[in-house]
C-alpha cells in the first residue's frame, strides 16, 4: 500500500506538470497543504522532502518552497543548472573550480552585465562532470553584487544554483542562450580529456533576476560526444531564432 506522503508527493508532481505551480512560484504553506490533503504537517514535510531531493522544488529554512523545475519538459532551472539537469536524467553531477579571481570588467563584461568597464567582476572556471567524467567547462563572470556569495561556496559544490538560492534567496528567472560550435584549444582539451581541435558545443548565456538585474554571463563548452540540445517549438510558442555567425 502506498504511503500517504508518497501519494501527496505524486499529486504535487502532477500539479507542477500541469503548471498549477509554475517554475519560480511558491508552493502553498505547509499548514495550507496539510488542510488541503487532510493530513498532519509532518506528512506534508515528507512529501515536500521527496520533491526537494528530486530537484523539483527548493527549500530555505523558515521560507516557503519555490518550484525550481517541471517534469513535462526541461525547465529553465534545469537548462540553467547543470546539476539539476543531471539529477533529472538520473545522473550524478560533479565539478570543481579550476580558477577563481577578480578582474576588471572588459567591454564585453560591461555590456552583458550592464556595468561600467574596469568594474571588478569575479571570473570562475569550473569543470563539470557526469558520474565523474568531465563533459563541460564553465567560464562564468559574476556581477559584483553576487560575487561574495559565489566566493563563499566550496569548490566542489555540485549545484551553485541551489546553493545561491539557499544562501541568498536568488532565483534565476530569465536567460538568453546562444549555441554554436568551437574547436577545443589547449586548455579545453586538457581539462576535458579530448584531443586539441576536437569539436565542442558552446553555449554563451546571460542570466538575470525577475527584475532583469544581470547575475552572470558564461561561456560554457560541452564535449559534443556527451551532450546535445533539442528545441521544441510550435506555431503558438517559439523561442528559437536563426542568426548568422558572429
Amino acid at each position: 500500500m502506498t504511503a500517504r506522503h508518497e501519494e501527496i508527493a505524486e499529486e504535487l508532481r502532477r500539479a507542477i506538470d500541469r503548471e498549477e505551480y509554475t517554475v519560480g512560484s511558491l508552493l502553498p504553506a505547509e499548514t495550507d497543504l496539510a488542510a488541503q490533503y487532510g493530513v498532519s504537517r509532518g506528512t506534508v514535510r515528507q512529501a515536500v522532502a521527496a520533491l526537494t531531493a528530486e530537484g523539483l522544488i527548493g527549500s530555505r529554512q523558515g521560507a516557503r518552497r519555490v518550484v525550481l523545475a517541471g517534469r513535462r519538459s526541461q525547465s529553465f532551472a534545469e537548462l540553467r543548472s547543470f546539476a539539476q539537469w543531471a539529477r533529472a536524467m538520473g545522473r550524478e553531477a560533479t565539478g570543481h573550480v579550476v580558477s577563481q579571481e577578480y578582474r576588471p570588467a572588459t567591454a564585453e563584461d560591461a555590456v552583458r552585465l550592464q556595468l561600467a568597464e574596469t568594474t571588478p567582476v569575479l571570473h570562475v572556471l569550473r569543470v563539470r562532470g557526469l558520474d565523474g567524467e568531465p563533459v563541460l567547462l564553465e567560464r562564468t563572470v559574476y556581477a559584483g553584487w553576487i560575487s561574495p556569495a559565489v566566493e563563499a561556496i566550496e569548490p566542489g559544490c555540485p549545484s551553485v544554483t541551489q546553493r545561491l538560492f539557499e544562501d541568498t534567496g536568488l532565483v534565476f528567472a530569465y536567460g538568453e542562450h546562444v549555441i554554436d560550435a568551437v574547436a577545443a584549444g589547449a586548455q579545453d582539451a586538457d581539462l576535458l580529456g579530448v584531443r586539441r581541435t576536437s569539436p565542442l558545443l558552446r553555449v554563451r548565456r546571460v542570466t538575470t533576476t525577475r527584475e532583469g538585474r544581470p547575475v552572470e554571463w558564461s561561456d560554457d563548452r560541452y564535449r559534443s560526444d556527451a551532450v546535445s540540445f533539442s528545441v521544441h517549438n510550435s506555431i503558438g510558442n517559439n523561442a528559437l531564432a536563426r542568426k548568422t555567425a558572429e
